[in-house]
């Protein structure tokens, strides 16, 4: 990933906005002029004054002129903020869209790897700290620098020795700003490090309540959310304190401009080489420079804001993405082959390390509308290869294909329309049951949804729900059973329709009521299609076309359900351990359901 600087970055990101950020900075500039002219007209006056011309009509005319640049001033200044806030939105909503789109097109391991506090902070919380600063810094800082500059030409022009005497107290708060500043890089880094340490404890906390609450471990787990808390204000109050005394002395002594000019001027008056009309011009316009200046040091803080925002943000839009093909590639069957296939989790370390559920020279010939299944233990591999072929990751070494032709070379998008991924882990949106079904078809019409509800066997306890279909899925989060929550998955899948079918164990957790109405949906879903099923109960899978047995990455057997029995000790372990599991709960539960084998 090749780092760019934060002035890179925004400037990408300002291209739609360019125009209105540069009218933004003309207007602000004519603001700065027009704030230059009350102290020219409050000059002419005191000329006036002090040469005896002065006359009603005079002071009129002058005090016109300094009140029609304040007026410049302000409606400038207005005109030019609200174009810079206008921008800085625009700016900051095509960031987060940039980090949300490239989230979509990474691999799904970048993800995974990132906390979701550290996500939610970067998306939210950093990128909204560039909002002040990009909206205030181009119109107030700039014309404040141009004030200062501007306001300190005119002092030369009036008496050098005089503008000279109004930068003493600049110097002197310099030099203090200037000590703080040797440790503010480092301060800031470990600062935004602890904010994220803090960020990520707070989501964790308050994701992980449920848990918390079940195993009354709430005690321990709000220490750890205290601490985080407690070290983040102690981290914070100790950093301002070792800067309180600079910062305080450096902003004391920046604004008192009259420490330098007030003695000077008085003794250049007093010597007779400067006027009453140049001594009070001066003291008022020096006041006028640390004003501007005082603003001006804001935007060291806001420039580091921006900085730190940009960077983390550039972590996410920064990223490689998967290589995508963009030509769409007819295929011309749904045959899936696994060629020599090796991936490890961590790029740096050999493909079969143990407990990495990798994968390590996988060799299969899948044909279309075939049933395979795939068991093993925990960690062995199975997940993994249904996430390669979805391309979540690309693979370390071989190939997979599909209808002959390598999935790197088919289109993500044409890649993702071939296949349904059914898994345990049913995400529901915060929208109506009717949008989570549409998923897997934007364009179906409600009946074909309701169509796909039925197949699923979910359209029963949907009409049974308050607001049918347009019940909300976070209103009804805690009335549907995890069994309910499966079969709305499958119903999405079914309006997808895809000629590959996966389900990653997506049976695994279903209690026994469920069981039946879940087989049933799957069988109507997998009808003439090319089934890939991760399983823990191997009753589902007895009429599988073959059955890969995976240990530690590497495939140790394949066959049917009747020949691994009589050829593969492990599967005979693994299903006489199914078979006493079953007898256990049909005992306990004193249940005489009969369970349904999925076929295709």
């Amino acid at each position: 990933m090749k780092k760019k600087n934060w002035l890179s970055i925004v400037s990408f990101y300002a291209k739609e906005c360019k125009v209105k950020l540069v009218v933004s900075v003309l207007f602000a500039i004519i603001s700065v002029f027009g704030g230059i002219v009350p102290y020219m007209a409050v000059y002419r006056i005191f000329i006036l004054f002090f040469d005896g011309a002065q006359t009603v009509d005079n002071i009129i005319f002058w005090s016109g002129i300094g009140l029609a640049g304040y007026v410049v001033k302000v409606a400038f200044h207005g005109f030019s903020t609200v174009l810079s806030h206008i921008s800085a939105y625009r700016i900051l909503e095509s960031i987060r869209l940039s980090i949300c789109d490239k989230l979509m097109k990474v691999p799904l391991g970048v993800v995974l790897n990132e906390s979701a506090g550290k996500i939610k902070n970067t998306i939210v919380d950093r990128v909204e700290t560039i909002e002040l600063p990009l909206a205030h810094m181009i119109p107030e800082s700039l014309s404040n620098l141009v004030l200062s500059i501007c306001v300190l030409i005119y002092l030369i022009i009036i008496d050098w020795r005089m503008a000279l005497a109004s930068l003493i107290s600049v110097f002197i708060g310099g030099i203090a700003y200037g000590i703080v500043m040797k440790t503010y890089n480092e301060k800031y880094d470990d600062y935004m490090e602890s904010s994220n340490y803090v960020n990520g404890v707070i989501v964790e906390y308050i994701e992980g309540i449920q848990v918390i609450k079940a195993f009354n471990q709430s005690a321990k787990s709000y220490e750890k959310f205290e601490s985080a808390v407690k070290e983040f204000k102690d981290y914070t109050l100790d950093w301002f304190r070792s800067t309180w005394k600079l910062i305080n002395f450096a902003s004391s002594a920046l604004p008192t401009s009259l420490l330098g000019t007030l003695p000077i001027g008085l003794y250049l008056y007093i010597k007779g080489s400067l006027g009453p009309a140049e001594l009070t011009m001066c003291l008022l316009l020096s006041l006028g420079i640390v004003g501007a200046l005082t603003n001006f040091t804001i935007l060291v803080n806001d420039l580091k804001a921006i900085q730190f925002a940009l960077r983390d943000t550039y972590e996410y839009v920064g990223i490689d993405e998967l290589p995508n093909a963009s030509k769409e590639i007819k295929l011309n069957s749904y045959n899936i082959e696994f060629n020599n296939v090796s991936f490890s989790y961590n790029d740096d370390e050999k493909a079969d390390v143990e407990n990495k559920s990798a994968l390590t020279d996988i060799n299969l010939n899948l044909r279309e509308g075939q049933f395979t299944a795939f068991v093993g233990a925990s960690g062995s591999g199975k997940s993994t290869i249904a996430r390669m072929l979805v391309r979540f990751w690309d693979v370390t070494k071989g190939e997979i294909k599909i209808g002959g032709v390598d999935i790197k070379d088919i289109p993500i998008d044409q890649l993702m329309d071939s296949i349904s991924y059914v898994t345990q882990d049913n995400f529901l949106f915060n929208c109506s049951l009717m949008e989570n079904i549409r998923l897997g078809n934007i364009s179906a019409s409600d009946e074909e949804v309701i169509r796909a509800s039925k197949a699923a066997c979910c359209h029963e306890f949907i009409e049974k729900l308050d607001n049918k279909y347009d019940t909300t899925a976070g209103e009804a989060g805690g009335k549907l059973s995890g069994g309910e929550k499966q079969r709305i998955a499958i119903a999405r899948a079914i309006l997808k329709n895809s000629p590959i079918i996966i389900l990653d164990e997506a049976t695994a957790f279903t209690d026994p009521e469920n069981e039946d109405k879940i087989q049933k949906s799957i069988a109507e879903l997998t009808k003439g299609k090319t089934l890939l099923v991760i399983a823990h109960r191997l009753s589902t899978i007895k009429n599988a076309d073959n059955i890969v047995i995976l240990d530690n990455g590497k495939i140790k057997e394949i066959g049917t359900h009747e020949d691994l029995l009589h050829k593969s000790s492990m599967y005979k372990n693994m299903w006489d351990a199914h078979i006493g599991s079953k007898h256990w709960a049909a005992s306990s539960s004193k249940s005489n359901d009969s369970e349904v084998q999925l076929s295709v």
